[in-house]
């Protein structure tokens, strides 16, 4: 993951799709603090782990006035069926062609998924922070903690 963008850079372009068949793109994640958490697959381990943290923290994000989105490269209907069966009260945006993963050069496994990596975005769209390696257990506390200084 050598190419990841780095604190102070914009966003690279991306289009994403929530899993209500609306569009995500750079100026929706733009205007207040935002996490844009990409992890590998809905429904196994680690993601659930990670998608939960966020969950039951999602009412100091709100306090804090923080967005959050989870992505990953399962369609929108895969997405659907994750949220409802854990409760997830965050949208989940979909990156099925890869092209969001690829242009932050977190892609793997030859398109199929994307790594485990997570962008705090300050309020005007620009990388604050970048966690390349992350634990699903602690890391909705760390972001929340980190957030504070923006």
């Amino acid at each position: 993951m050598a190419n990841l963008p780095q604190q102070g850079q914009p966003l690279p372009e991306m289009d994403l799709t929530a899993e209500d068949g609306s569009r995500v793109g750079p100026d929706d994640l733009a205007g207040q603090k935002t996490v844009l958490y990409f992890y590998p697959k809905d429904d196994t381990p680690g993601c659930t782990k990670e998608a939960c943290a966020f969950r039951d923290r999602m009412g100091d994000y709100g306090e804090a006035g923080i967005k959050v989105y989870g992505v990953s490269l399962d369609s929108p209907e895969s997405h659907r069926e994750f949220r409802e069966k854990y409760d997830l009260n965050f949208p989940l945006l979909t990156d099925e062609d890869g092209r969001a993963a690829e242009a932050l050069g977190i892609l793997r496994d030859n398109g199929e998924v994307a790594n485990r990596v997570t962008f705090l975005l300050a309020p005007d769209g620009h990388i604050a922070k970048v966690y390349p390696e992350v634990s699903p257990e602690t890391h909705a506390d760390e972001i929340l903690e980190d957030s504070a200084s923006l």
